[in-house]
């Protein structure tokens, strides 16, 4: 799920300050969640910031240009391999990542044109 807007945000803090409300009201008026309404004013009490958080996790290891060139050559090549995939990757950009990174990466951002392919 996204972040809400940085706008969203400042009508609640805007609205939680101008008008007697509470936290549970605020956040039905919104359509947003009590919880977040809690978590946006203890953030906002405590730094003065509005924006949302940075998420947990790792980063991705292919950024977008790497990511459009793995596109491009399935695009290119329909029954392209995972191994060949990894091989090109690495020639191109001294980069080494494993069959399985790249399977999870087809799920979510390469449309493949066959399931066969998936295959590690």
């Amino acid at each position: 799920m996204k972040a809400y807007t940085i706008d969203l945000r400042q009508k609640i803090i805007d609205t939680y300050e101008s008008e007697p409300i509470s936290q549970r009201e605020l956040a039905k008026r919104f359509r947003v969640a009590p919880s977040f309404v809690v978590k946006l004013l203890k953030q906002y009490r405590e730094t003065g910031q509005l924006a949302p958080k940075s998420r947990p996790g790792r980063p991705r290891l292919l950024d977008a240009e790497q990511m459009q060139v793995v596109q491009d050559l399935v695009e290119a090549k329909n029954d392209i391999t995972l191994e060949e995939l990894c091989s090109e990757l690495h020639q191109q950009f001294e980069l080494t990542v494993s069959n399985a990174y790249l399977h999870g990466f087809g799920r979510s951002d390469v449309h493949f044109g066959s399931p066969f392919n998936m295959v590690a």
